[in-house]
């Protein structure tokens, strides 16, 4: 059955019902799914799963690999990333998220929507929030893992944050030498230039990226960006 609106979307629909008739997400959420043709949101989830970008954009990835996951607000581009940090066990992988952008707790309730049923799977995914996030702290977290490794780090211009880290260029340059050395994926979600929203384009492309510090964004392996359920993956030449 083809849904009537993205993942995201339904989830934002949910959010907002649940809001104005004062009842649990989780409640918006079945009615959602139930008004999509599902007994639950559980059951569309599932029924969902096996058509998710994440399975896609994964089996385009090889060891070494450096992506770039770019999106407005709003369309998908975390989701993304955590559900291919949830499928990450699928290619042999331990999946280590790393966010300056939300707290543990957030992380873990959108990974519980995202897989209602796989506590264990959910519980594998390591978390860091740490203050300290940058390309030197990512190497030696993954380092520390046993086997190897898929990173999600969200997002790429909080890196350049801290006056004491290494300039950002320098930090994703580290980052993809480690990848290529250590066989690692590393996955760097994106924010895009709100000018982006005054273009005729259909979806966002390296022009793009919101960069308050020029980089040399043909140092990433492959892109991905998102726009309105749309995606593009594309190898950086």
């Amino acid at each position: 059955m083809r849904l009537s609106a993205p993942i995201y979307r339904l989830k934002r629909q949910a959010k907002r019902f649940a809001r104005h008739q004062n009842i649990p997400l989780h409640q918006a959420l079945d009615r959602i799914a139930v008004g999509e043709g599902f007994r639950s949101w559980s059951h569309l989830a599932s029924a969902a799963a096996t058509t998710r970008p994440a399975r896609t954009l994964l089996d385009t990835l090889s060891p070494g690999d450096l992506l770039l996951v770019g999106a407005r607000p709003g369309h998908g581009k975390t989701l993304l990333g955590l559900e291919m940090a949830l499928a990450a066990p699928t290619i042999g992988r331990h999946a280590t998220v790393f966010t300056l952008n939300d707290n543990e707790a957030d992380v873990r309730a959108r990974l519980a929507a995202l897989a209602p049923q796989g506590t264990a799977q959910r519980d594998a995914i390591t978390i860091d929030t740490s203050d300290d996030i940058c390309a030197a702290h990512i190497m030696a977290r993954l380092s520390a893992a046993a086997g190897p490794s898929l990173a999600v780090v969200d997002y790429l211009q909080l890196l350049d944050q801290k006056r004491s880290h290494p300039d950002l260029s320098n930090q994703i340059k580290s980052l993809k030498s480690y990848a290529e050395a250590q066989g690692s994926i590393l996955v760097m979600i994106s924010q895009i230039d709100r000018a982006f929203e005054r273009t005729k384009k259909r979806i966002p492309d390296l022009g793009d990226v919101r960069l308050p510090n020029p980089i040399d964004l043909s140092v990433f392996h492959k892109t991905c960006f998102l726009h309105d359920g749309a995606m593009e993956i594309h190898g950086v030449a």
